[in-house]
């Protein structure tokens, strides 16, 4: 047993394979590892119904909020090749006991899988296509619903359906074109309540509301193309009108790889901010994986390679570690691994505070459901069971020089699939980055989910007749296609609306409205950008949400064109407007204190204020003491078209 300081091997590893924060990386760094990177774009459709029932779309049951409970056990079925899916043979390694809690006014005997699906929404479905058309996909002659397989107790049937609307689309980058694989409408799971040992609780009120799932190739070369891709497709979906908004309408799934590694899917990316931290550290983790690979295949034929192991007694280990005492307490077993050739590799850096002994303990806590901690190694950066106790369980295992130990503890239930899980994923060390999903940490690193799904998993819906499309169908839904997105951006430059506008009106879809004020009531666009972008964006930060229908927005430039009244008062009534959303415009320009008042009044109230004007300094300039009579004059002459033009002058 090697006196391996693991904190120094982790830095020295880290240091090894060349690891950089995102903020210092440069494109040399992603071409030096091969960075490539696709992305899965999920967005929830805001349909009135459900896509395979007439289960209301978008209302939510709170926790406690359950007419009754349901639970099941998923079982693996063979695909139609006679082949049993990875992903499905390890879910059922897992033994979960799946409870769904049930509320009657959001879902039926179709979601608990009592009943066959109605046809597909047809609201759905038009919603879809008209997304579809816009992404510039090539639309289907056919609807073929597929079942694709889960579980994970995310969906009661053990299956999801979808369906493809339309393959081989692009969309138009800052810089490049990036292309579409294809867009898909499929019903959405379940919300997870918990997951805690042997036990998963999910809500059914998600459960098959319809979604869109956009698929681009992998064709981002770096994170913040990654990034961009995203943002494009968010807002091209937004720009419909057709999807639902806010939190938990839209999840992205993103495909990373390196050179000579493989397509890691981390699922869930909720937050767009997130993408570019995601998948710079994934794809660095698996730059790391190969750096492990190697070394241990220059100590070691993956073929002679054998774990050992032993139980641990109590009586003649001394633990201090809490999680430990108490494990033993409640009746757990406690057990030392030995991994031969090891040492060195366990504290190896494979993400920001996570060395390669992370890659066991996550998957000890998805497969063997023990919860973290769930294990201690022999290289831990923080020393939570003694070097003397490794050394004392290394001798008894006859470990060598080189080897590493592990230390785990389980209910005895439990003991052989932890076991089973140690040594599985010790050996897919000999092959570098093992295929599986991974589920993203705010902090941008990722935790093992399950293993990557296979082709099986896929397989012919028989409860659900193909669904033809007609040419006239198509064009028919084709004329209410929205311009593009890029379309939209290069609009916004050529009115010179800040870039910093950009991102806000995008995501909120404000485009249309802006350029309907702009062409019906003759408002600059440019000035519009940045009364959206950034006086309506500050007071909806500030609110937390927009307390009327933007709508509003046209309806007060409206009535300041009516009345005659310049737009340089609309800021004012746009507070108003937050804390008084059904107010009457005329109403809230008297609390303004507006005046209407003549060029000649507005000089002559000027010239008043400059004969009692006594100026704080001595040298103030003839341009201080204009900027203090108009800034005294603001409060009841603003609105008026000859106190902007002084103002302006």
């Amino acid at each position: 047993m090697q006196n391996i300081n693991p904190q120094k091997n982790y830095e020295d590893s880290k240091a090894a394979i060349g690891y950089v924060d995102r903020k210092e990386a440069t494109q040399a760094d992603y071409d030096r590892i091969g960075f490539m990177s696709g992305l899965e774009v999920h967005q929830q459709l805001a349909t009135k119904e459900k896509l395979f029932c007439r289960c209301p779309a978008g209302i939510f049951q709170k926790p406690d909020e359950y007419d009754a409970e349901l639970l099941r056990h998923m079982r693996p079925t063979l695909s139609e090749m006679g082949e049993y899916d990875g992903t499905a043979l390890m879910e059922f390694k897992t033994r979960k006991n799946i409870v769904y809690r049930i509320a009657h006014r959001t879902a039926c005997t179709y979601e608990v899988d009592d009943t066959p699906p109605f046809p597909i929404n047809p609201e759905a479905l038009q919603y879809a296509l008209e997304i579809a058309l816009a992404s510039k996909l090539k639309i289907v002659g056919e609807v073929h619903i597929t079942r694709k397989q889960y579980l994970d107790g995310s969906i009661p049937t053990g299956f999801q359906r979808t369906a493809i609307l339309g393959i081989d689309g692009e969309i138009q980058l800052r810089n490049k074109k990036v292309r579409l694989i294809q867009l898909s409408v499929e019903e959405d799971a379940c919300r997870e309540v918990s997951d805690i040992g042997h036990t998963r609780v999910y809500r059914t009120d998600r459960l098959g509301m319809p979604l869109i799932e956009t698929v681009t190739y992998p064709e981002m070369v770096n994170p913040d193309e990654v990034e961009e891709a995203c943002n494009y497709i968010r807002f091209l979906n937004r720009s419909t009108g057709r999807v639902r908004t806010g939190i938990g309408a839209g999840r992205e799934d993103v495909n990373v790889s390196c050179k000579g590694g493989t397509r890691i899917e981390v699922k869930g990316v909720s937050h767009t901010k997130w993408i570019p931290e995601v998948t710079h550290v994934e794809c660095f983790r698996q730059w790391a994986l190969l750096a492990i690979r190697d070394q241990l295949k220059a100590r070691i034929k993956k073929e002679d390679w054998q774990m050992n192991y032993m139980e641990l007694n109590p009586k003649q280990f001394h633990f201090y570690f809490d999680p430990i005492t108490d494990a033993i307490k409640a009746g757990a077993k406690v057990y030392a691994v030995n991994l031969p050739q090891f040492a060195g590799l366990l504290s190896h850096f494979t993400q920001p505070g996570h060395p390669f002994y992370s890659e066991f303990a996550d998957r000890l806590k998805v497969i063997a459901c023990l919860e973290r901690p769930n294990m201690a190694t022999s290289e831990d950066l923080e020393d939570v069971v003694s070097r003397s106790v490794f050394e004392k369980a290394a001798q008894a295992m006859n470990a060598g020089e080189n080897d590493a130990q592990i230390i785990f503890w389980a209910a005895e239930d439990d003991v052989k699939t932890a076991l089973e899980t140690i040594e599985e994923r010790a050996l897919m060390a000999f092959d570098g980055v093992p295929q599986e999903t991974r589920k993203v940490l705010s902090d941008g690193t990722t935790v093992f989910e399950r293993v990557l799904p296979g082709a099986d998993r896929m397989y012919p819906d028989t409860d659900s007749a193909p669904i033809p499309l007609s040419n006239d169908y198509i064009e028919e839904l084709r004329q209410n296609i929205p311009d593009a997105v890029s379309d939209r951006y290069a609009q916004m430059v050529a009115w010179g609306v800040p870039q910093d506008c950009f991102k806000y009106i995008f995501t909120h879809n404000f485009f249309p409205l802006i350029k309907r004020i702009a062409d019906e009531l003759g408002v600059c666009p440019k000035y519009l950008g940045t009364f959206f972008g950034h006086r309506l964006k500050h007071l909806h930060g500030q609110c937390g949400k927009i307390p009327f229908y933007a709508d509003r927005i046209y309806d007060l430039f409206a009535f300041l064109k009516e009345q005659g009244i310049d737009k340089s008062i609309a800021p004012d009534l746009l507070k108003l407007l937050f804390m008084h959303p059904t107010a009457d415009f005329a109403e809230m320009l008297k609390v303004t204190g507006y005046r209407k008042m003549t060029k000649q009044e507005l000089e002559e109230g000027m010239g008043i204020m400059a004969e009692v004007f006594q100026p704080r300094r001595k040298r103030t300039s003839d341009e201080d003491k204009r900027n203090y009579l108009l800034g005294c004059a603001r409060e009841h002459a603003v609105g008026n078209p000859a106190f902007t033009e002084l103002a302006t002058k």
